[in-house]
């Protein structure tokens, strides 16, 4: 990720950003397109072809498989093998470096997961306005399965790749105790589950408890645990965390959520109600700058994007809601920790470009 240099204040740069944001819009929407009905699978396993044999094998319409390789061919995201042939003739494919991309959901170069989200998050901008002019909250549910699943689908691979293979092992006083007999971890705000199955994956001796106040996450979570044959170690159940919530764990991980949350404080008294003696409270959250400024990099600008369109207005739900929003500084995690009985929030060595990490102890 890159700083952004400071622009250039007249209208015609601003219109030249706009039409790219735009260009980039379109393509991101027609990826999605093209992943929910398994185009890019469909050429993927087909080879080269044309725009029939694409919507044959997929089960579509010729005249919409035509159009929409033709914008892909255009975007360059497949390749045409002669432009000059008649429409119908005309035979595109995947090319072999786009594949992972496009088609691996475990990769770290996985990037079909942007489409998915911009999909989602864009669903209930209608009252999203009405929000801006009322105060209220928009509910989690109201921006549907396109946003649950392109968030859970953005944020697996790096659950898959780093969680138990890297990020723990950095903290030598967590990889230890997840070592331990017996150890049991509640993972709370676990959405779909990936980050619960990929600890329990990684430390086969673990015990680990997914809570989140979304049942249809939940109940995807439950779907994961048992197509990986985990569901003797790992249990998912539907739980406002910011509620009271009896257990007796030694880790509490709270993955990319603690934003999320409309009584933060109220969820990290919870963790701390739930540690055993010399148990630990592991926080992953945005990678913002600490403290405000203008003009921001790439991530600041991610993060204030889905601040306004998603997790701000997820946030309000509640009337008590602390409105955090994505953009919470280091500063502001500390606070919370303390407010919640802890000694405050101490940031950990683990290298990200998404995420800080935070460590909470009794």
């Amino acid at each position: 990720m890159s700083t952004t240099a400071a622009p250039t204040h007249t209208s015609e740069a601003l219109g030249e950003r706009m039409f790219g944001a735009l260009l980039g819009a379109l393509e991101l929407a027609c990826i999605d397109v093209g992943d929910r009905l398994g185009l890019y699978a469909a050429l993927d396993a087909g080879g080269d072809q044309t725009s029939g044999e694409l919507a044959a094998r997929a089960g579509i319409d010729e005249r919409y498989a035509r159009e929409w390789l033709e914008q892909q061919a255009v975007a360059g995201i497949v390749v045409v093998d002669d432009a000059t042939r008649p429409a119908r003739e005309r035979r595109f494919s995947l090319p072999d470096g786009h594949r992972d991309a496009l088609l691996a959901p475990d990769s770290l170069v996985y990037a079909t997961s942007m489409a998915r989200v911009l999909a989602g998050v864009m669903k209930p901008i209608d009252r999203l306005v009405e929000a801006f002019r009322t105060g209220d909250g928009v509910p989690y549910p109201a921006f549907g399965p396109a946003c649950r699943e392109g968030i859970a689908a953005f944020n697996r691979p790096m659950f898959v790749n780093h969680l138990a293979q890297d990020w723990i092992p950095a903290v030598p006083e967590l990889d230890a105790l997840l070592r331990s007999p017996g150890v049991r971890v509640a993972d709370m705000g676990c959405g779909a589950g990936w980050s619960s199955v990929s600890l329990a994956a990684g430390y086969p001796g673990a015990r680990v408890d997914g809570l989140d106040a979304d049942e249809a996450s939940i109940a995807s979570a439950r779907e994961l645990a048992a197509a990986r044959g985990l569901t003797d170690r790992v249990r998912f159940f539907a739980q406002d965390v910011s509620d009271a919530v009896s257990g007796d764990y030694d880790l509490v991980t709270i993955f990319e959520a603690l934003h999320d949350m409309a009584r933060p404080v109220e969820a990290l008294r919870t963790a701390r109600g739930l540690l055993r003696p010399g148990g630990r409270v592991l926080i992953a959250d945005e990678r913002v700058a600490d403290a405000f400024g203008a003009v921001g990099d790439e991530i600041e600008r991610l993060n204030y994007g889905f601040s306004v369109l998603h997790c701000l207005p997820v946030g309000r739900e509640d009337a008590h809601s602390a409105a955090t929003g994505t953009v919470m500084r280091a500063s502001t995690v500390d606070g919370y920790a303390r407010a919640a009985g802890f000694d405050g929030a101490r940031v950990l060595p683990i290298e990200n470009d998404f995420w800080r990490f935070y460590l909470l102890s009794v």
